[in-house]
């Protein structure tokens, strides 16, 4: 009998990557002071 999908250790090293990105999505939409401190200004007047 062939085993099929990944080991325990391949499962928590990959739910590792998906909480650090959700926890860095999170901080940027809860920090909206510094998300907008660190985009860049809107142009000129009239610059459409």
């Amino acid at each position: 009998m062939k085993k099929t999908g990944i080991t325990r250790k391949q499962a928590i090293k990959k739910m590792r990557k998906y909480a650090a990105l959700t926890a860095i999505g999170t901080f940027a939409i809860l920090n909206p002071k510094q998300a907008q401190a660190s985009s860049t200004p809107p142009g000129p007047p009239g610059w459409d």
